[in-house]
């Protein structure tokens, strides 16, 4: 697995397997996935819908349906005295653990609130109910974490419904509430999806400016690789239940190797594109998860799938101590294939600016 600067691992998620048991049959949600988190970082999980990114972080919070069926693997949570499996909690000791350790930010802020409740209400019962403390103190930790999350005037938002409030701003009131109890983990589920451009970046901003103040680590769920470039130290990418490319956010976008993260980044809207010069598409659909494939997912929507794609999926090869990708044109043995030269000038491009960024003058 990768070591980052030798930083202390809080989470660490090994062989993790899901399914739900539905009228049609068993669909394998996600299929033996491992990852680590470490303190402080903000660990990116990046694929397209139905890949498996919010079921497994699901499962770090206990907010999977009754449907599901954890049947292998473990998340070991190492944030407290003693390490906790996480996968083995029951309810009553979710109630303790959710919240005060691990918390969750939904893609819908609209939806997490209850639309008959003032938000300071909302807000000062976590404190009243898991920290004891009283009306008066509850009310005056609740306006500080209001401004905290850049709400302004909040003496006066106190007192006023989720719908008065801005798609943003309620986004900025759903952190506050995660953010409560000083959870050691927040997990971030599409936290910007339903917000325009330019509040995307605030929030995005807000995200990162209290994660460095509370050191807390961060799981960022999202299909927008150009969310993933602003605020991932290391990204996860995920096809059809399985990670298929994890590495530093530098090795992924500056050396992407699996095929699945080549199509994400050429599909991506970028002032790189020349005129006249074609978006390119992911053809073809994800694999019915009911039967999945015996080998790489990804091989019928591959232009440059090879025979034993279609037999055998691909273990983890290294290309570097931070790196990993599960393909097999990565073998020795495989036929050399060069990544599309409309996304090697993208990378090309990137990389002179950030370069004429730092030096100027130059």
């Amino acid at each position: 697995m990768i070591i980052i600067n030798n930083a202390e691992k809080i989470l660490e998620v090994k062989d993790l397997t899901i399914s739900f048991n539905t009228y049609a049959g068993k669909v394998q949600a996600v299929r033996g996935i491992s990852f680590d988190l470490y303190k402080g970082e903000t660990l990116a999980i990046v694929g397209e819908s139905g890949s498996g990114k919010t079921v497994s972080t699901r499962s770090l919070i206990g907010l999977l349906a009754s449907t599901a069926d954890i049947e292998n693997g473990s998340a070991v949570y190492k944030g407290m005295d003693n390490d906790v499996d996480l996968v083995s909690l029951n309810d009553k000791q979710w109630n303790k653990f959710r919240g005060k350790e691990i918390a969750m930010v939904f893609q819908d802020p609209f939806a997490s609130l209850n639309p008959i409740k003032k938000i300071g209400k909302q807000i000062s019962e976590i404190f009243t109910m898991q920290h004891g403390l009283s009306k008066a103190e509850a009310k005056e930790k609740t306006i500080k974490l209001m401004s905290d999350v850049g709400i302004t005037t909040p003496e006066k938002r106190f007192y006023q419904y989720p719908f008065q409030f801005s798609g943003g701003m309620r986004q900025r009131i759903v952190i506050a509430i995660a953010l409560a109890s000083d959870p050691k983990i927040l997990i971030c589920d599409e936290p910007t999806t339903a917000l325009d451009v330019t509040i995307q970046a605030q929030v995005l901003a807000l995200i990162s400016k209290l994660q460095r103040e509370r050191n807390i680590s961060t799981i960022f769920i999202t299909h927008d690789l150009g969310v993933v470039a602003h605020v991932a130290d290391r990204i996860a990418v995920m096809y059809a239940g399985k990670i298929v490319e994890y590495g530093t956010s530098h090795d992924v976008f500056y050396n992407p190797q699996h095929p699945y993260t080549w199509s994400l980044m050429s599909s991506m809207p970028d002032m790189d594109i020349e005129v006249g010069e074609e978006l390119e598409a992911i053809h073809g659909a994800p694999p019915n998860m009911m039967h999945p494939p015996e080998g790489d997912a990804f091989a019928e929507r591959n232009p440059n799938a090879i025979e034993l794609d279609y037999k055998m999926h691909p273990p983890m090869f290294k290309v570097s101590d931070t790196h990993y990708a599960a393909t097999w044109l990565l073998h020795p043995s495989a036929p050399k294939v060069e990544r599309p030269a409309s996304l090697n000038r993208r990378i090309n491009n990137s990389l002179l600016r950030q370069k004429s960024e730092k030096n100027p003058t130059s």
